[in-house]
């Protein structure tokens, strides 16, 4: 049962990716492309925190009716969008039920099971993520192609109609009853505050940065600096002012802790980034349609998918995870770095061995480095920690898909003067620069001079190889933190995990007598 509600935030989060070329240019906006795809991320990184908060003041299970009710909203709000601005709106509303139903899913796992058990069950929600990665390209590409990409956010209806009876008649855990008015009063709002200053203000600084502003401007300044401003403020109210904290900082003072949370996030920035932007690759560089694109990215998903399975019986039988998250940085970075050599005439079947190199990697660490965090707090902290956790990996891919089209536009607008000595006409060099080129990939299979297409070619598979650099790069940094990370024995015991704000004010008395 809650897999099924993760199934459907999962798939939202891939099944744009190939619809994205198509419906930015119906509605006549470059920004679009990052933003459809970024407004989603945004709001689940913001969001899921309160989420978990949420469902430990009220418990688990009526939190995630609301979140899956609030997705429903949101997907029928985006399927009948009018405008570029209505559609982010209605994907940001759809981000933030999604944080929730992420969140939430992990948590109510760790909550029915013991530390060994959970291995595999987290495992298994890698075949959910196989499902709804692989199934999301792909179903995408087909109702852009042969009926309409409103289809896309239809269909998560009867996904969440179904998902919502499930929950409500079978679902079993912990009820603490809180009262809704009492449950509002504990709730951390100024830490809630801060944290969507923190993402909104950095994020839209990257995205104005050298693009919509120049990165001299006074508003790109002043939202980086207030913006980092905020991250100091919010650590303050954590410790000094909040009754009940969004996120738990104690654990932060565990050198193998901050380890995992930098893993956390270059693994975010890595594999998001191969998944939204190879389309773009194939759909500019390879022709490839909306339908073929999923296709061919089918790799990285189905061997994320393999591995993550696999990796999680090792870890029940074996209990060992330090291994596992080494062996996944290295083939991460190796696979995002082997992306940097895609080119015009890179054939097919390079492209398909590499996503799969890339995949292995990220596979082997979207479970592992859960697993062993929550191996180093207790069980009542479960749930705060890991949504500190899936807060910074969020922030991480909503970070990757803006600053990779930071990059991305930067680069094509260098490439500007090679594409008018192409001989290609002034209209065409304007389509194809900057934040204009995400939304003008179907213009390049249009030209008809060959000289001139391979420059436009060249011009976007120049531009995305910087991106891979980049992300090759956090990716190593990711690397070098693993080694940081500390091996501990896997319980095999079970201990109920109550919710409601008579258990959490315990667990604040308790850490202020150590």
């Amino acid at each position: 049962m809650p897999q099924l509600a993760l199934f459907v935030a999962a798939l939202d989060q891939t099944i744009v990716a190939t619809s994205i070329p198509t419906i930015s240019a119906q509605f006549h906006s470059a920004s679009g492309y990052f933003w459809i795809g970024g407004a989603y991320l945004l709001a689940n990184a913001a969001a899921a925190p309160l989420w978990a908060k949420c469902s430990d003041i009220w418990g688990r299970k009526p939190t995630l009716l609301g979140a899956v009710v609030l997705f429903a909203v949101g997907s029928t709000i985006a399927a009948l969008s009018v405008s570029m601005r209505m559609l982010i709106a209605a994907r940001a509303l759809q981000g933030t039920a999604g944080g929730g139903l992420m969140q939430l899913v992990t948590i109510t796992i760790s909550d029915l099971f013991s530390m060994r058990r959970r291995t595999l069950y987290l495992g298994f929600l890698e075949v959910v993520w196989a499902v709804a990665g692989g199934a999301g390209p792909l179903i995408g590409g087909a109702f852009t192609q042969l009926a309409t990409w409103r289809w896309c956010f239809w269909i998560n209806l009867p996904v969440c109609g179904v998902t919502f009876v499930l929950l409500l008649v079978f679902l079993d855990v912990h009820n603490p009853r809180t009262r809704f008015r009492e449950g509002l009063a504990a709730i951390d709002w100024l830490g809630t505050v801060l944290i969507l200053s923190v993402t909104l203000m950095l994020l839209l600084g990257l995205d104005f940065g050298g693009t919509v502003f120049p990165w001299s401007s006074a508003k790109v300044i002043c939202l980086l600096v207030f913006g980092t401003l905020a991250i100091g403020f919010f650590v303050y109210s954590e410790r000094r002012l909040a009754k009940y904290p969004l996120m738990p900082l104690a654990i932060f003072k565990d050198v193998s802790n901050v380890a995992l949370f930098v893993v956390g996030f270059s693994q975010g920035m890595a594999f998001i980034a191969a998944e939204y932007y190879l389309p773009l690759y194939l759909q500019s560089v390879k022709h490839a349609s909306p339908l073929r694109s999923g296709v061919l990215i089918l790799p990285i998903t189905v061997s994320e998918a393999v591995v993550g399975i696999v990796c999680g019986l090792v870890m029940h039988q074996t209990g060992h995870y330090k291994a596992i998250i080494c062996i996944g940085l290295a083939l991460t970075t190796l696979g995002t770095g082997l992306y940097i050599s895609f080119s015009s005439t890179t054939p097919i079947a390079r492209v398909v061995g590499f996503e799969i190199v890339g995949g292995c990697g990220c596979g082997m660490l979207f479970e592992a480095p859960i697993i062993a965090l929550q191996n180093a707090v207790t069980q009542a902290d479960t749930a705060t920690a890991t949504a500190a956790y899936g807060f910074l990996r969020n922030i991480a891919t909503s970070m990757s898909i803006v600053i990779g089209g930071v990059i991305f536009k930067n680069g094509m607008d260098m490439r500007a003067a090679a594409l008018q000595a192409s001989g290609l006409n002034s209209s065409l060099v304007t389509a194809f620069s900057g934040g204009e080129a995400a939304a003008s990939v179907e213009l390049v299979g249009s030209i008809k001079d060959p000289l001139q297409q391979r420059a436009a070619e060249d011009a976007f598979a120049w531009s995305l190889r910087n991106m891979w650099i980049f992300f090759t790069g956090i990716a190593a940094v990711g690397l070098l933190a693993g080694v940081f990370v500390k091996q501990k024995n896997l319980s095999r015991e079970h201990v109920e995990t109550k919710t409601g704000i008579e258990q959490m004010s315990r667990r604040v008395e308790a850490s202020s007598r150590i």
